[in-house]
């Protein structure tokens, strides 16, 4: 019998003839994307930026300048914030037209301090306040060259829409103030000092409330009460008030023309004197008011550029503008025409 022979691995592969291709060589696989070079690591700071860094920022000064052509009186004003704006330094001084200056007053003033220094009458006020505990805030006034003051007291009953104040004048022998106020008003109690140094405890009050659609206020002082009513709309607004036990009653009126025309009208019965006035606004920095007033038999017309009531650093350039034309009645040609400049820069 004859032995079998197996088959060597290279007898399984077929040989290359003359007419075939040569075998391919086994695929690679793909190459991973080359990454960029990692980003050099930023420079240190130079000794230089450093120091520069560490100096403290210059704080922003505010100079105000305001003159009145009534009193050809300027009005200078030059402050600051410090320690991140934990405390003020205000300069403040006024000038004529010779360049006289005069009232110059030192302000320094905090969150819980505040110090005003007369530099002409070397005299100082300082004024504190302070929480001193839970609902219970403490303030306190003190006037340097008169040795005169006031301490006062807060303390919040139930909420903080209830408080009862105590106040009392320094050096004082008598009673401290007291006065509580809660949401409609407050009442005062005081003693005060009558003819032939007698004492006398005297009370005060004010207190509003709703009153058919409309706010009425009991105002209470000095053994004189004043009641005022005060309905107001979209277009319109009638105060009518009594003064008693004097009888005086007195009405104002005022009608809205649409967002930009209004109208007042103030009329006093017990001395027939009355007064008007109309109002044209432009936006919220121009307005126009003309009015005449009874009892000083004057006629008036004022122009604002600004806002009346607002600061100059809201107004157009950050600069307040007003002129005023004065008529009086009796006397035409004594006409006056004045105004009034307001400037703010930022340094």
């Amino acid at each position: 019998m004859a032995e079998s022979i197996s088959p060597s691995p290279s007898s399984l592969v077929p040989s290359a003839t003359a007419g075939d291709p040569p075998p391919s060589a086994p695929s690679q696989p793909p190459s991973a994307p080359s990454q960029p070079p990692p980003a050099l690591p930023p420079a240190p700071p130079s000794a230089r930026d450093c120091f520069l860094s560490s100096l403290p920022r210059r704080p922003g000064v505010r100079v105000t300048t305001e003159f009145d052509s009534d009193s050809s009186i300027f009005f200078h004003k030059i402050s600051f914030k410090f320690f991140d704006s934990l405390a003020k330094l205000k300069l403040s001084f006024q000038n004529n037209g010779k360049g006289e200056v005069y009232e110059p007053q030192l302000a320094l003033t905090s969150k819980y301090l505040s110090l005003h220094y007369d530099l002409e009458d070397h005299n100082a006020l300082v004024k504190s306040s302070f929480d001193v505990g839970p609902g219970l805030h403490l303030r306190a006034a003190h006037d340097v060259k008169s040795q005169q003051g006031e301490v006062a007291i807060v303390a919040d009953l139930a909420s903080p829409s209830y408080k009862l104040e105590l106040s009392s004048a320094v050096q004082s022998v008598g009673l401290p103030k007291a006065t509580f106020k809660f949401p409609l008003g407050e009442v005062s109690l005081e003693e005060k000092v009558e003819e032939e140094a007698k004492r006398m405890l005297s009370i005060n009050g004010i207190v509003k409330g709703h009153l058919l659609n409309g706010v009425c206020t009991a105002q209470y002082r000095d053994e004189g009460l004043n009641l005022r009513y005060v309905y107001k709309d979209e277009e319109m607004a009638f105060i009518p008030s009594v003064s008693l036990p004097s009888n005086i009653f007195s009405f104002a009126f005022k009608r809205r023309f649409g967002p930009s025309d209004k109208l007042s009208y103030w009329y006093n019965f017990d001395s027939n004197y009355w007064s008007t006035a109309y109002k044209h606004t432009v936006g919220k920095d121009y307005k126009f008011k003309v009015g005449y007033d009874s009892e000083v038999r004057l006629g008036w017309a004022s122009l604002w550029v600004g806002d009346e009531y607002g600061k100059a650093k809201s107004a157009p350039m950050k600069t307040k503008v007003q002129f005023m034309l004065q008529v009086p009645q009796d006397d035409i040609k004594s006409s006056a025409l004045m105004f009034r400049v307001k400037k703010r820069w930022d340094i």
